[in-house]
């Protein structure tokens, strides 16, 4: 067993932390307090071909793995740009999954190499405010229209959605009293995200404020039949090559901006003379730190287990990408927490930063899926035990 890093992923984190170090935290910090997507960074990274990490070659793409990607992910959100950092890259870079793996030729031909370039936005269509992480009880619905289709309903923490050209809708085609299995009978569209049949409303939020989240209402949202993501009925199952993926890198990131933190922390720890000693030279302080370290390098070697097996094309990839999930997010927003009180009352204060790696850090232990979720498919698929829901 090798634990070296592999000379492509250490090249790959240089040239990322080289871009980001641009971006330092008063760029984010005034991007988060303003509400503003940051353009300049986003264009910096589709200038350099990292939009492309997962799209294949043949299609302008690195054609590069999962491990590839966290490899980036963790990087920039460890640079002081956090889940906003991360998130404004994130969905070009796992988001076309889906298409990659079950998209018809003419799908991969016409939206993978804008994807790469950066030029296509797409927001992710799946999560509804009364279905929840019960994805099967979604309501939007596409009806047969001749040879194409007409959606209606709404989504809901929709990210980019103001930016983006597509949404990856997932929609009911069979109802579901009508299927053998509730996940059947959903069908997964590229959908064109007009604004003359769909109305974007973003959702106030408590950080991770310079990439929007959104509400979307769809009404007789005309889709062709071309933009169809694999087989009809069988969206949800075609998903997962989106969702997996996403459990990792965000566990990455994870692992980024809770590194991000305990650097800053410390830095702060050695410098802070209170009682006429730094006070990381006290255990209170120094303790905490040195755990939440550990527990961060836990967590790397989780996420880099769980996109070995993806690219691999291990059968435990579900359990894998939660558990990876779970245990960075935990991992990180102690992480964040610790540092916020090794800085005491500044802390609170937004010109240290640590409030704001607080903040989004918090988002992980929810999104995308919560760590009680999480922690359900463990119980389930790996224990064996009896379903709790």
């Amino acid at each position: 067993m090798d634990f070296r890093i592999d000379a492509e992923n250490e090249r790959i984190a240089a040239e990322a932390l080289r871009l980001a170090s641009k971006f330092d935290d008063e760029y984010w910090s005034d991007h988060d307090t303003r509400h503003e997507f940051p353009w300049e960074y986003y264009n910096a990274f589709a200038a350099g071909g990292w939009l492309g990490v997962l799209v294949p070659q043949e299609y302008g793409g690195a054609g590069l793995d999962v491990s590839a990607a966290g490899t980036l992910l963790r990087t920039v959100a460890a640079s002081g740009g956090a889940m906003n950092a991360a998130s404004t890259l994130h969905l070009s870079i796992f988001g076309m999954g889906p298409v990659i793996h079950h998209g018809s030729t003419a799908m991969k031909e016409r939206y993978l190499p804008p994807t790469a370039t950066g030029e296509l936005h797409v927001s992710f269509g799946v999560t509804e405010d009364d279905a929840g992480t019960d994805t099967s009880r979604i309501r939007t619905t596409a009806v047969r229209d001749g040879d194409d289709w007409v959606a209606n309903g709404k989504k809901v923490w929709n990210t980019k959605a103001q930016q983006a050209h597509k949404i990856l809708l997932l929609a009911r085609t069979t109802p579901r009293e009508d299927c053998t299995r509730p996940y059947d009978g959903m069908t997964l569209f590229l959908a064109d995200l007009d604004r003359k049949y769909c109305e974007i409303r973003e959702i106030p939020k408590l950080g991770r404020n310079a990439v929007n989240s959104n509400e979307v209402f769809i009404e007789d949202l005309p889709i062709s039949n071309d933009d169809v993501v694999g087989e009809v009925g069988r969206g949800f199952y075609h998903l997962l090559d989106g969702i997996n993926p996403e459990r990792i890198v965000i566990a990455a990131e994870a692992v980024g901006i809770g590194r991000r933190a305990i650097e800053v922390a410390c830095r702060y720890a050695c410098n802070r003379v209170v009682f006429d000693r730094p006070i990381g030279a006290n255990q209170a302080i120094a303790h905490p730190l040195a755990e939440s370290h550990s527990e961060l390098e836990a967590a790397d070697l989780m996420w880099q287990k769980a996109a070995w097996a993806y690219d691999a094309g291990e059968s435990n990839i579900g359990a894998l990408a939660n558990m990876a999930k779970f245990r960075a997010a935990d991992a990180s927003f102690r992480a964040c927490d610790r540092a916020l009180q090794t800085f005491g009352g500044f802390g609170y204060a937004k010109e240290y930063n640590v409030e704001r790696y607080w903040r989004e850090s918090r988002l992980m232990r929810i999104a995308p899926i919560s760590q009680e979720m999480a922690l359900n498919y463990v119980a389930e698929h790996v224990l064996e035990l009896p379903r709790s829901y």
